[in-house]
């Protein structure tokens, strides 16, 4: 199932496609939105994301039933949504200028869009993938229009259910979607680690036979290396300068050197996943004389008897293995030897 996103070969045989989510942290300042991407190219980010949308086309301006955010548990209490999305939104005009800065840092950048207008927009930017957010994977529409221009499809499951999935994962296929990456996603800001749930990784991608990555709102990197070791190919997580300086996704979002210890971690996770092997590897074969094994411990001549004062289960691990002691114990060596000889079959 291994594919390409904009030449990054993506796959199990693969280190995780590491992306940096800008989405609301650049304070609408063009000027840090340009530092982020710096920043996120410094610590190895593959690709940077953006989110594409305005407030109207994302909800209704109004301030008060539906589309007011009362939940005091919510980060965004005491705002209604329209406000919180001219708060969060990337203006369009931003994303060539973004865009070229990452391709001149070597990063991929793509975007989320929230409308069919969000995709017309972005296919003019030629785009090499499109993101669809938790909040829209059953937007059966926008999954359409998304997966009618054939590019790779990276698709948050939060909230989702088995049938809702397979409603998304119909839909694209029908449509022409190219490869599919469904993540892994707790649609909580932040998110709880014991309400991550990443055993449904590898059923995922059983269920769905596609690659299936973790879009990740918890803090710290644990959970992102843990779900590489149940297979995820694609890690996500929200991207910042500093934390303290605010902003609506700040709260839940990584500072770069937290950025770069994930990039590095998930790399040797996925190193450190191998192939099922028993036995010495070639670079364990030089460790192997240190196992213990039979030697004689006291000089011994002719005919005396081995007993476990005279032969010993020691380090290095050049003589018979220690398995073979009992096979020696009470019977009488065929000639003298010194202290420190390694026991072979001709001792005895």
């Amino acid at each position: 199932m291994e594919f390409q996103i904009g030449g990054r070969l993506i796959g199990k045989q693969h280190k995780p496609f590491v992306i940096a989510e800008m989405s609301g942290n650049h304070n609408h300042s063009l000027e840090r939105a340009l530092s982020i991407v710096e920043a996120a190219a410094r610590a190895g980010a593959d690709a940077v994301k953006l989110q594409t949308y305005t407030a109207d086309t994302m909800t209704l301006d109004m301030d008060e039933g539906d589309f007011f955010i009362e939940d005091s548990e919510n980060l965004w209490k005491g705002t209604s949504l329209y406000k919180l999305y001219q708060e969060a939104y990337t203006p369009w005009e931003w994303h060539k200028t973004i865009f070229q800065r990452c391709e001149e840092l070597g990063m991929l950048a793509f975007s989320t869009p929230f409308d069919e207008t969000a995709v017309d927009f972005l296919e003019s930017l030629n785009v090499p993938a499109y993101k669809i957010a938790s909040f829209e994977n059953t937007d059966i529409q926008l999954i359409r229009k998304v997966a009618s221009t054939g590019k790779p499809m990276i698709i948050s499951t939060g909230m989702a259910s088995i049938a809702e999935l397979a409603d998304t994962m119909q839909a694209a296929r029908e449509a022409g979607a190219g490869p599919i990456v469904l993540l892994k996603c707790t649609s909580t800001y932040p998110a709880a680690p014991d309400n991550t749930n990443l055993l449904t990784i590898p059923h995922m991608e059983q269920l769905f036979n596609c690659q299936v990555g973790i879009s990740d709102h918890t803090m710290g990197i644990g959970v992102s290396i843990a779900s590489v070791a149940l297979g995820a190919t694609v890690i996500e997580k929200h991207f910042t300068l500093n934390r303290a300086d605010g902003g609506v996704d700040s709260a839940f979002s990584m500072e770069p050197a937290e950025f770069a210890s994930l990039v590095a971690e998930s790399e040797r996770a996925w190193q450190a996943k191998g192939e099922i092997v028993y036995g010495a590897t070639d670079r364990e074969t030089p460790s192997l004389k240190y196992r213990r094994s039979l030697y004689i411990s006291r000089d011994m001549r002719s005919g005396e008897e081995f007993t476990k004062e005279n032969i010993k289960a020691i380090r290095p691990g050049l003589g018979l293995p220690t398995k073979y002691l009992d096979q020696f114990l009470g019977k009488r060596i065929g000639r003298d030897v010194s202290k420190g000889t390694p026991v072979t079959w001709d001792l005895l």
